[in-house]
């Protein structure tokens, strides 16, 4: 009896130990460096999936990662004799960790798990989910953590006029906002360059047309590459252009250039290409 007792405290013992210990090659997200204390991380793992946050007890919103996108996992160490905190001092101290570095709470639910955005420079910067799994005992903290990265590209009125010269056509990365038809600010030197090109070829005629990834459902997408396109060609109208050389369309996920099952690939299928007209 004393021989089973003995082994029986020994694989406790060792089972502690590897609890207590960070599953291999996981650690904290650089974010949330501080992590809520006696827990460990069980699991790790980066993906290249559209995330849904919820923005509202009955609305969620999806985010495209752009860039980096981490999920972690992390259990409450019991062998630690301390007591567990409750749902809601959890979804406070992520909030109050959120907060400090520009987040704003876009949802928080002591049942559910909380949203944060995190801003920076006026810019979306990272959306953080927190959700509570589990139950009792075995309630686990999932902290899922997706980093905006827009697409970037250096072009002048030369490099689009060449390439329609010489192609036909050409693919500019114009960022617009999550879900909509705005041009961001920092797209407006794109448009700038087309409009310059147009007003020192005073005869070439163009089409606009909106292209996405397949993130989302086929009508949709269709819609929002019609009105991406349409903002393209309204905001080159608003520096002088005659709309009578001008035309758009959308073509939605229909003609990827790449593949849709990387996020390198679906950042260069959402794009809007400028087609010379004969």
């Amino acid at each position: 009896m004393k021989r089973i007792i003995a082994v029986f405290g020994l694989f406790a013992l060792i089972n502690t130990i590897a609890f207590a210990q960070d599953a291999e090659g996981c650690k904290d997200h650089p974010m949330f460096p501080n992590r809520m204390p006696n827990y460990v991380i069980s699991e790790c793992t980066n993906n290249f999936n559209a995330a849904e946050f919820w923005i509202s007890k009955d609305a969620t919103q999806t985010v495209s990662k752009e860039g980096n996108s981490s999920t972690l996992r992390y259990d409450f160490n019991a062998e630690s004799g301390q007591q567990k905190p409750s749902a809601l001092q959890i979804l406070r101290n992520y909030e109050n960790a959120a907060r400090k570095i520009g987040g704003v709470t876009m949802y928080l639910n002591a049942d559910l798990g909380a949203v944060f955005k995190i801003m920076k420079s006026g810019k979306e910067a990272a959306w953080v989910k927190v959700e509570l799994i589990g139950d009792g005992n075995n309630e686990s903290i999932l902290l899922t953590i997706v980093e905006l990265a827009e697409m970037k590209q250096e072009i002048t009125s030369d490099d689009i006029l060449n390439a329609l010269n010489n192609d036909g056509r050409i693919a500019l990365y114009i960022n617009f906002e999550t879900g909509k038809s705005a041009i961001k600010p920092e797209s407006q030197t794109i448009i700038d360059q087309i409009a310059e090109m147009l007003k020192a070829n005073p005869s070439l005629k163009i089409s606009i047309e909106g292209h996405t990834d397949n993130v989302g459902t086929p009508a949709a997408n269709k819609s929002l590459s019609e009105n991406r396109a349409s903002s393209v060609m309204n905001a080159l109208i608003a520096k002088g252009t005659d709309k009578t050389r001008l035309s758009s369309k959308g073509f939605g996920q229909d003609n990827p250039v790449s593949e849709n099952n990387t996020e390198e690939g679906k950042a260069k299928n959402r794009r809007v290409e400028i087609v010379k007209k004969v």
